[in-house]
């Protein structure tokens, strides 16, 4: 399995890092810059409200489908008929939760408007990662790495067109943005839908009333566990646009996505790991293999970068900036620099939560194949609890830079308490020497970037050098194993 694991990663993670840098920083980058802070609030905060009843749309039907699946091959064709139909029904759940919610808190004109095609996109994606559940439980990676980028690739293209072609005549609007979105997902998905369609051997839509009890009954835990992470993870540009009065509140909601963009495509990177895992662990724990080797080897490449992401991240965050998001619309020198000391300030705060992160998307997936989803459940909940309570008191008073800090400890405790619970669970040896190289490696980073600040170069040169020295104390230390790696793939490549 760590072969596989190996192999698959490589690629996923060889399409992921060729195509999603060029969206990040070609595509979404360019949009933000172009639409302005007060309109790509305006979409950003749309966007995580819907997200936040995202889980209505699937009901743990993903998770527990590609567990399911990984464990159990055959139901493919007996489960896959009937349960497209369920995810239709959820639809209209989600729609009617979603617009009753949006009404109560007062969104009108605009806002439902941007809500109802923000929505839809939803709902597509929701139904790609249901079709990607069963290709990645048919452990067939590589179809699934593919459909992985897929939507990225279509919408580079489409905005692309949009941002440099001259087509339209008029400045880029953020409608294009979402419609863009809408035609790559719909495209995916038709994709997505053939390769499944034709492994299961599908005939006919199936109602089965029975069925979708069980599966709701089943998948329960799942989707309320899905739903309490996207609550914590999303809620804090809700709150910041709620608690922050007027037109400051978009204006804040657009300094916290400055800083979220970066933590959020390396969290889709994670994601990428967990995407891996979960079929994986699925496996393993039902023909009861030992697990340790296949834990300690994605965790470990996680947390070290993790840790340079955090550190490098508090001592460039200003360079960092000023890089994304160079001077326009902004009248005046002065005005610019408060922009860019508010976006720096968030963001060093927020990229140390990729350090809670990468812990959570291994331990996490590891109890959610080993089916403790009461106890994820309860460890969501107290996260929720204190992303909750910190939001309301830090919002009021420190805005974007309050939410960081909430966002922050709610990462670092969630992730605590999962990597507790698997150590509950699976009595994993301590590693004494595994725990020190750690954290010699982290004083190491931290020192790279001290003396890199002192470099007279410019200072892309200089947190190049800090790159390099941190990964080469990486592998000095076998947190990243080079020659391990290469015996277990040229291993893997003799059986085949």
């Amino acid at each position: 399995m760590q072969k596989k694991f190996l192999i698959n990663l490589a690629l996923l993670l060889f399409l992921n890092f060729l195509v999603k840098p060029f969206w990040i920083f070609g595509i979404d980058r360019t949009v933000q810059n172009t639409v302005g802070l007060a309109d790509y609030g305006f979409y950003l905060n749309l966007f995580n409200f819907a997200f936040l009843f995202n889980i209505l749309l699937d009901f743990g039907i993903t998770n527990f489908n590609n567990r399911n699946i990984a464990q159990h091959v055959h139901l493919l064709n007996k489960h896959f008929s009937s349960l497209v139909i369920l995810k239709f029904l959820l639809t209209f759940v989600y729609v009617a939760v979603t617009f009753t919610v949006a009404l109560i808190l007062g969104y009108k004109g605009e806002q439902l408007v941007m809500l109802g095609w923000v929505g839809f996109n939803q709902f597509l994606l929701s139904f790609i990662l249901y079709f990607r559940s069963n290709v990645s439980g048919l452990l067939m990676f590589k179809t699934d790495s593919f459909l992985s980028v897929l939507d990225r690739v279509l919408m580079i293209i489409i905005c692309a067109v949009l941002l440099w072609g001259n087509v339209t005549g008029e400045a880029f609007k953020i409608e294009w943005f979402v419609y863009a979105q809408t035609a790559a997902y719909l495209a995916t998905l038709i994709i997505a839908m053939g390769i499944v369609m034709r492994k299961a051997k599908f005939i006919k839509l199936r109602w089965n009333g029975p069925f979708f009890l069980v599966i709701l009954k089943k998948s329960f835990p799942f989707a309320i566990l899905v739903l309490l992470m996207a609550v914590y993870n999303r809620v804090d540009s809700v709150f910041i646009e709620r608690l922050t009065e007027g037109e400051e509140g978009e204006r804040q909601v657009g300094i916290y996505a400055h800083a979220f963009r970066l933590l959020d495509a390396l969290n889709q990177f994670a994601w990428l790991f967990a995407v891996l895992l979960l079929p994986i662990y699925s496996r393993m724990i039902k023909m009861k293999q030992d697990i340790g080797k296949m834990v300690r080897l994605p965790f470990a490449l996680l947390i070290t970068s993790a840790i340079i992401v955090a550190v490098s991240s508090f001592f460039y965050s200003t360079e960092i900036m000023e890089w994304l998001y160079p001077k326009k619309d902004f009248e005046t020198q002065a005005a610019y620099a408060l922009q860019l000391d508010q976006s720096a300030r968030v963001y060093s705060i927020l990229m140390f939560g990729f350090l809670g992160s990468a812990t959570m998307y291994v331990f996490s997936t590891l109890l959610t194949a080993n089916g403790s989803l009461k106890q994820l459940n309860l460890i969501a909940l107290a996260g929720i609890a204190v992303n909750f309570g910190l939001n309301s008191l830090l919002v009021p008073h420190m805005q974007a830079t309050g939410a960081a800090y909430a966002s922050l400890a709610t990462q670092l405790f969630t992730a605590g308490a999962y990597l507790l619970m698997a150590q509950y669970f699976f009595r994993f040896k301590a590693d004494i020497r595994f725990i020190s190289s750690i954290l010699i490696f982290a004083l190491l980073v931290i020192g790279f970037n001290l003396v890199s600040k002192e470099f007279s170069f410019h200072w892309l040169i200089s947190f190049c050098i800090m790159l390099a020295a941190s990964f080469i104390a990486a592998f000095g230390l076998k947190l990243i194993n080079i020659m391990e790696m290469v015996r277990l793939v040229k291993e893997r490549a003799a059986e085949e």
